[in-house]
């Protein structure tokens, strides 16, 4: 069993930063790409930005240039620091990350169970 824990979620004005956290633990073996999605109210989930096992990332046309994934696979944790926060961000982000339990398992979708970001105008 795998399970990822998200922290950092909070209240911010509009143009200030926040850095969530997206600890996993359990029975890893190894983690492969890690990603950020986000569902503000009434719409659908959509991913923020992914990283590779490699470091190599992508981003939501949306957050480029504002929002930097990162991951210390030493700690099986990734990151999501944002910076010039705007109200249209507010949502509840949450964590993924594909598992291997074993050398030779399948690799597993796992999700975090969520932290709420809000920006205030």
């Amino acid at each position: 069993q795998v399970q990822l824990v998200e922290s950092g979620g909070g209240l911010v004005q509009a143009g200030g930063s926040l850095r969530l956290s997206c600890a996993a633990s359990g029975s890893i073996f190894s983690i492969y790409a890690m990603r950020w999605y986000r569902q503000a109210p009434g719409k659908q989930r959509r991913l923020v930005a992914a990283i590779t096992s490699g470091g190599t990332t992508n981003y939501a046309d949306s957050v480029k240039g504002r929002f930097t994934i990162s991951r210390d696979n030493s700690k099986n944790t990734q990151y999501l620091q944002m910076n010039s926060l705007k109200p249209e961000d507010t949502a509840v982000y949450y964590c993924n990350a594909g598992v291997a339990t074993s050398y030779d398992s399948d690799v597993n979708d796992y999700w975090g169970k969520g932290t709420l970001v809000t920006v205030s105008s």
